[in-house]
């Protein structure tokens, strides 16, 4: 008779207290990471808001540089559009652009043709090669490198009066045009001037920090810097902005110019170059912590233990479900292997045949032949037999043994 278990000895779902206990250090994990995320965001937010900002103080902002400029008789203009970038142009004039790269197509062709009159110097924060196609044609952007001190080894009077700075970033190549390569790495310069056919210059920085309030003191960073920006009496600090009008603005008559050259540009950099580097770390933090939490888990669960079922189930249903399963899978091997073990586990004790000979075919069968008559060698392939091969061998076989069975009982 089948026993019935009651619900409040053994239940197959959970209680809403055994989730809670389950689930609890998970939850107090991510609400400690939520509140981590968010304390350290609101710490953080105002980190990039003056960066290379000459008006700011924050530690990557450049307000230091451009007090020295000033007190130096260099006269500091911020523009945040490019039609004042452009109308501050001239020879007695530097053009500062901070963020070449954030710069539409129409804006880097607008600003090219505006600094090529101008006699002026431009000076480029590490531009990429998606901005080096207008702003700087000629010059190709390689891999970066760390930001670390540098000796010039170039005859710019700048660098050499400045001595080792810490320059690094993005590295140039530039083939045929005039150019003096300073502060190399690995023989490629990190900072590289471009000679005009008129008196004006490109000055590409490879890296932005030496701008930084908190590097300006480092090194010969201020006096590269002031040299830099200093060599005419104007400057314009350019802090280019999406909300600059000119950057919704197409070149109507240069449309389909500027589509394969954009295009050439777009194949000029790999893929891994279009990803932000906050991006790729932030994966492998990612990853990290799913590493992290998967061996938590493993830990937390421990080795398997046996849990009571929820029902009694009768014998004759789990055979009846194992053989379903056996028939669907066509597994008669395994059907008939556990039949015939089966077998000779109940005939052993009847023949005076320990357990542990039970499945010796040497000494089961002949104990078994010596209890019964007219049978003879077909003991061993009734019970040590190769598996049937069919469905009516499999049955053959099962009624075979029963007989067998019997036999033995009653002898």
């Amino acid at each position: 008779m089948t026993e019935t278990i009651t619900a409040s000895s053994t239940s197959a779902s959970l209680t809403p207290r055994q989730v809670w206990n389950r689930t609890r250090g998970l939850m107090l994990a991510l609400l400690i990471l939520v509140v981590a995320g968010i304390t350290l965001a609101a710490v953080r937010s105002g980190d990039h808001h003056g960066r290379l900002d000459p008006r700011s103080a924050d530690p990557q902002g450049s307000r230091a540089v451009a007090e020295l400029l000033e007190r130096s008789g260099v006269s500091v203009d911020v523009v945040t559009t490019l039609d004042e970038a452009t109308s501050a142009t001239g020879p007695d004039a530097t053009l500062l652009v901070t963020a070449p790269n954030l710069l539409t197509s129409y804006q880097q062709r607008r600003l090219s043709t505006a600094t090529a009159d101008s006699a002026g110097r431009t000076v480029l924060l590490a531009p990429g090669p998606l901005s080096l196609h207008h702003l700087a044609p000629g010059v190709r952007a390689e891999s970066s490198r760390p930001v670390e001190p540098r000796a010039p080894r170039c005859d710019l009077p700048a660098a050499r009066n400045a001595g080792t700075t810490e320059t690094g970033g993005i590295r140039y190549r530039a083939d045929a045009l005039t150019v003096t390569s300073c502060y190399l790495s690995d023989g490629l310069p990190t900072v590289l001037v471009v000679h005009e056919q008129r008196a004006g210059d490109t000055v590409l920085l490879g890296s932005s920090d030496l701008l930084h309030n908190n590097r300006l003191d480092r090194q010969g960073n201020a006096s590269l810097a002031l040299q830099l920006l200093g060599s005419r009496p104007h400057l314009v600090w350019y802090l280019p902005s999406l909300a600059d009008p000119s950057a919704t603005e197409v070149d109507k008559e240069r449309g389909d110019r500027a589509t394969d050259e954009d295009s050439t540009a777009s194949d000029s950099a790999s893929f891994t170059d279009l990803i932000p580097s906050g991006w790729l770390w932030g994966t492998l933090q990612l990853a990290l912590a799913a590493v992290l939490v998967a061996i938590w888990r493993a830990r937390r669960l421990g080795p398997l233990v046996t849990e009571r079922l929820p029902v009694a189930i009768q014998a004759s249903e789990t055979t009846e479900g194992r053989a379903r399963l056996y028939r669907k899978a066509n597994a008669r091997d395994r059907a008939a292997a556990s039949l015939r073990s089966a077998a000779r586990a109940r005939l052993a004790p009847l023949a005076g045949v320990s357990p542990r000979d039970a499945h010796s075919p040497e000494v089961l069968t002949p104990a078994i032949s010596a209890r019964v008559t007219g049978r003879g060698g077909d003991l061993t392939a009734l019970l040590f037999g190769p598996t049937p091969a069919d469905d009516a061998a499999l049955v053959l076989l099962t009624d075979q043994l029963d007989a067998l069975e019997r036999e033995v009982r009653t002898s």
